[in-house]
This record gives structure tokens, C-alpha cells and sequence, in this order.
């Protein structure tokens, strides 16, 4: 299990500072009112709630891709290494080294597993050696990808399909992976080792990640802090460890607790 606390994970330099943000969709549709939290490099940070409490519209709003689903950022700042990123286009995010894995695994179903991965270099268009190099090493974290390296993506089990989605991400080098419900349909077993080598990239590599998930018990058993949202605003952020022990956190996180 990760450490709750390790020096290098505190958040006194954040990677990343959302501050009050507000979000609206068409114009019209209030996603978010008022989010705020940092992430500190080399953190895992989880980012919980039932669905429609606003998780992905965060993940959207860091990376850009708010504007994709007609909405936009209305009122607060996004900072990203101290720079206000609001209204950089999400490809030119990418760039500086923020990477978004989608809720839903968007996979190439007629491309084969490699040449899904290949996708992820092209942002750095790196030399033949090193991008073999660099497939390699994914396939080290995720020995499941070699063995299918051969096999259309879209023949591929949900299971793999996710660790896809996240060895094309890793691919590009970010500094920040925001997952998206990485563990939604998948069993069990799966859920867990997608989240152990999330924990060894974390722990080995430094990797930072901002994880926005239904499931408590797996965030929060790698995780080092946690934000919980409810109706598109943070409603508690704590550490991991304080938010395991909390005995409401259930009705907090359903929006049953009182104000």
C-alpha cells in the first residue's frame, strides 16, 4: 500500500490548483459552482462521488476538454506549474505534459493493441529505437498489453482495454494522468491490479495522478488525499487514511449529510 504521507507528496508547490471554479454547459446548465483543490507532484490524489456530483467536468476542466462538450470555465482559475492554463486547448495541454484517460476506454477497435500504443507517441515523435524503447517499458507494467500486441483492440477484454487507455496515455510522458472511472465495469480482480500499477508507476516513477472514481475502498486504499464532491462542489478533503476512517463519509459522499 502506498504511504499516506511521503515528503516528496506534499502539496506545499502543487503540480496543479483549481481555485472556485464554475462550469456551465450550454450556457445555461451549472456543472460546477465552486471546486477548489491542489495536487502535488507525485501524488495520488482521489477525487470521489456519486455519479453527476461533477467528477469528470474537473478531469475536463484541468484538461481542456470542457470545451469539446460545449461548456466552459465561468468563474476561477486552473493552474498548472503556476500558470493559468484556462482556455489552452486540450492538445497543446498535452503538449506541456497533461494527459486525460476517458471514462469509457476509447480505444482504435480496428487497430491492433501496438498500434493503439504507437498513437501515444505521436505528440514526441521519438526515434524508431527509443519508441521501441518506450513499448517496452509498457509492457513491463502491463504484461497483459504484450501478449495482445498482435490482437485488434476491440477483441480485447474491458480489463485490457483500460490498461490500453493507460499505456497510451503513459506514452506521451505527462507529468499528470487524469484517469476517469477506471475502474467502471470491470471485476474485481481487474480493478485491483489496474490500481496496483497505478500505485507502482506513482511509488517507482513518480507519476502523478488525479483519480476520479465511484468506488471508495480502491481510491482511497492507494490513494494520499482525497476531495469528495457532491452537487459540483468539494464537500471534504482529507487524506486518504483520515477519509477511511470517517464512519459518515457515505452519506457525505450520497449528499444525505446535513450542511
Amino acid at each position: 500500500m502506498v504511504s499516506e504521507s511521503p515528503s516528496r507528496n506534499t502539496p506545499s508547490v502543487p503540480l496543479i490548483e483549481v481555485e472556485g471554479i464554475e462550469v456551465v454547459y450550454d450556457g445555461a446548465i451549472l456543472a460546477l459552482a465552486d471546486v477548489s483543490l491542489t495536487i502535488g507532484r507525485g501524488e495520488i490524489v482521489a477525487l470521489l462521488g456519486a455519479n453527476g456530483a461533477g467528477k469528470s467536468t474537473t478531469l475536463k476542466a484541468i484538461s481542456g476538454l470542457v470545451v469539446a462538450d460545449r461548456a466552459l470555465i465561468t468563474r476561477g482559475t486552473v493552474r498548472f506549474g503556476g500558470e493559468e492554463i484556462g482556455g489552452i486547448a486540450p492538445n497543446l495541454l498535452a503538449q506541456r505534459g497533461i494527459v486525460h484517460v476517458l471514462e469509457g476506454r476509447h480505444v482504435f477497435g480496428h487497430l491492433t493493441v501496438e498500434e493503439n500504443l504507437r498513437t501515444g507517441t505521436f505528440l514526441r515523435r521519438p526515434g524508431r529505437a527509443e519508441t521501441e524503447r518506450d513499448l517496452e517499458e509498457i509492457y513491463g507494467w502491463f504484461p497483459r498489453l504484450k501478449t495482445k500486441r498482435r490482437t485488434p483492440a476491440g477483441l480485447t477484454s474491458g480489463g485490457e482495454q483500460q490498461m490500453l487507455a493507460i499505456g497510451r496515455a503513459l506514452l506521451t510522458r505527462p507529468e499528470l494522468v487524469l484517469l476517469d472511472e477506471p475502474s467502471m465495469g470491470l471485476a474485481p480482480i481487474i480493478v485491483d491490479e489496474i490500481f496496483e500499477i497505478v500505485a507502482a508507476l506513482n511509488r517507482q516513477k513518480g507519476t502523478t495522478f488525479l483519480v476520479a472514481e465511484q468506488n471508495i475502498a480502491v481510491s482511497l486504499r492507494h490513494a494520499h488525499r482525497g476531495y469528495v464532491l457532491d452537487g459540483g462542489k468539494v464537500v471534504l478533503a482529507a487524506t486518504a487514511a483520515e477519509l477511511r476512517q470517517r464512519e459518515d463519509l457515505h452519506e457525505i459522499y450520497l449528499g444525505l449529510a446535513s450542511a
